[in-house]
């Protein structure tokens, strides 16, 4: 280097002499919150998701509430049955009661039933809970649902959530089963029946039937390993699980947009509410406690499990009269409907399918049709697209006719489990009383399927009606020749907008049968019968009001009562 850059370079320094090194900012966690949070922020760097949450905009209707209801009444069930298991004892063992319940004093019972009446009876406050921790869990599995018909009959399934739905089938599944081992802990006359009952629902499955029971109960029935298997699977496998998923479900929503209801500016790619914080964070905590109150004012006003009517479990009683939890009544039904007959023996092994459909099959596959029913509808219709707009129900009459069938099958069973109760109040034959719940639950979901969908497709004629002709005002007009009508108010846009804001259906039309070449597509059966379903399914249909339609029958004035109601309509009425 020449003496004259080394003198510029000394030059250059000397000008940066009194310059501060530049520090690191401080990250946006420590800016807004600092202290612990702030030096947690900088090793783990938790606020750019917590941000991002904060953010996040949610649509406002409320049936997006049920889903919040099955959510806080779940974080109650975890409450109520932590303060639970500090008196609860899980275990068959026998002892002679000692409680301040005295028709039961002295009677030998297992510690299980003899805790529960220590909780009910000597505990303060363990009434209370006991019977919120009841009232919470019938809570969640309503409120779930609930909010599981919504998602379904507005389409909120549809591509990109077939998965959040799939887990919320999962979810809804293990509710029961969560349900039903705690109803059996306490080892009432009532709860023990019950589990006399699954035990038998074991035994009939077909070969591994006497192994699978042997396994569970650790031996003969009833033995002394039932009750701390359940309390484990209860209180830790299954409220693991339900976490686990229902954390990764509320996950999926927040990283997807969140569905919202057809309306003015909002599109798939935009969702128009308000942000988590702060509008939804008070909502949210506000809803809990409202939630939260009610459950406790519930459990206050209203007995419910009163286990000390029923007494101790003994195998050789049965509770009079003895019905299941509303959720598990469908079963139940399903178990009685089936005819004795339908037992065989083949190959020296008894087949009791009377017993095993309705008890052991009958809900791993309905939830196994719930959960495929998305991919099932987008093959039938070709529809791969992603949808963040849901549907009004009347809009797709056939999905809200199958959704109505499908009810109407649950009814007819959840129904059928109190025949025996039927008989002795309404003083019928059980005989008779079966034999017409046979009957209906094959004919009765017909029946509701075709009215489902003529309603919807009414619903969706009158739509039309009032977009094209507006309100009735009850007003006469008399014209300039004489001539009499009722003056018609036209909708303004914004009401206009959710009655026409949905697509046009047509079925899905037959490819053809030979490639260019002449040679049979192999594809051809499976073709014919994807447009057989497309056509049961969108062949009934109304089309939506065209600008066109709108803007004729305007025109019109007077005379636009006589403009017709549309191919599609009219296609649909027949």
């Amino acid at each position: 280097m020449s003496s004259e850059a080394m003198d510029n370079a000394r030059a250059a320094d000397r000008l940066r002499e009194g310059d501060r090194a530049r520090q690191a900012p401080p990250s946006a966690g420590a800016k807004k919150l600092g202290g612990m949070v702030g030096w947690v922020d900088d090793r783990l760097g938790p606020a750019k998701g917590v941000n991002y949450l904060m953010k996040k905009v949610f649509p406002d209707h409320w049936s997006f509430m049920l889903g919040e209801i099955a959510m806080y009444s779940m974080i109650i069930c975890l409450l109520t049955g932590v303060f639970l298991t500090f008196w609860f004892v899980p275990s068959a063992s026998h002892v002679p009661y000692d409680g301040s319940y005295l028709p039961l004093k002295g009677v030998h019972m297992s510690e299980a039933y003899a805790s529960s009446l220590n909780i009910s009876f000597d505990i303060k406050g363990g009434l209370l809970i006991r019977q919120m921790h009841h009232w919470a869990a019938l809570m969640f599995i309503v409120a779930l649902s609930a909010h599981m018909l919504r998602v379904f009959f507005t389409g909120a399934f549809r591509k990109p959530r077939e998965l959040n739905w799939i887990i919320g089938c999962v979810l809804s599944m293990l509710a029961l089963v969560e349900g039903f081992a705690g109803y059996s802990l306490p080892d009432d006359l009532l709860s023990g029946t019950g589990i006399r009952a699954a035990q038998g629902f074991m035994l009939s499955a077909p070969v591994i039937g006497s192994y699978l029971a042997y396994i569970v109960f650790g031996g003969d029935f009833p033995g002394e390993a039932i009750i701390p298997r359940l309390y484990g699977v209860h209180v830790l496998l299954l409220p693991a699980l339900l976490i686990g998923l229902f954390t990764a479900h509320i996950v999926m929503v927040a990283v997807q947009k969140h569905t919202q209801y057809p309306g003015p500016g909002r599109t798939n790619e935009n969702v128009v509410g308000f942000p988590v914080m702060p509008v939804y964070a008070a909502k949210a905590g506000g809803f809990f406690f409202i939630v939260f109150g009610f459950t406790a004012l519930l459990a206050s006003l209203v007995q419910i499990n009163s286990i000390w009517v029923y007494g101790p479990y003994d195998p050789s009683a049965v509770t009079a009269g003895s019905q299941p939890d509303w959720y598990m009544g469908f079963a139940d039904g399903a178990l009685r409907l089936f005819p004795g007959w339908f037992e065989f023996t083949v190959f020296g092994y008894t087949l009791s399918l009377n017993v095993a459909i309705g008890a052991l099959m009958l809900i791993p596959v309905m939830y196994g049709i719930m959960a495929a029913y998305p991919f099932i509808e987008a093959w039938v219709t070709g529809d791969k697209r992603e949808h963040h707009l849901l549907d009004r129900p009347r809009n797709q009459p056939t999905r809200t006719a199958l959704g109505v069938a499908a009810l109407t099958f649950y009814g007819v069973l959840m129904f059928a489990a109190g025949n025996d109760i039927m008989a002795i109040k309404l003083h019928m034959s059980i005989n008779d009383i079966t034999y017409f719940f046979r009957v209906a639950v094959f004919v009765l979901p017909v029946i509701a399927f075709w009215v489902t969908r003529r309603i919807a497709l009414s619903l969706q004629r009158a739509d039309r009606n009032l977009v094209l002709h507006g309100r009735e005002t009850g007003r006469i007009v008399r014209t300039g020749e004489g001539r009499f009508f009722e003056a018609h108010e036209p909708l303004d846009e914004f009401s206009r907008w959710k009655l026409v804001g949905f697509e046009r259906q047509a079925p899905l039309e037959l490819t053809a049968g030979t490639d260019a070449h002449g040679v049979a597509n192999q594809s051809a059966k499976h073709a014919k019968l994807r447009q057989r379903l497309s056509r049961f399914y969108f062949g009934h249909h109304v089309d939506p009001v065209t600008p066109t339609e709108l803007a004729a029958a305007h025109h019109d004035g007077p005379a636009h009562e006589a403009i017709g109601a549309g191919e599609g309509a009219h296609a649909g009425a027949h």
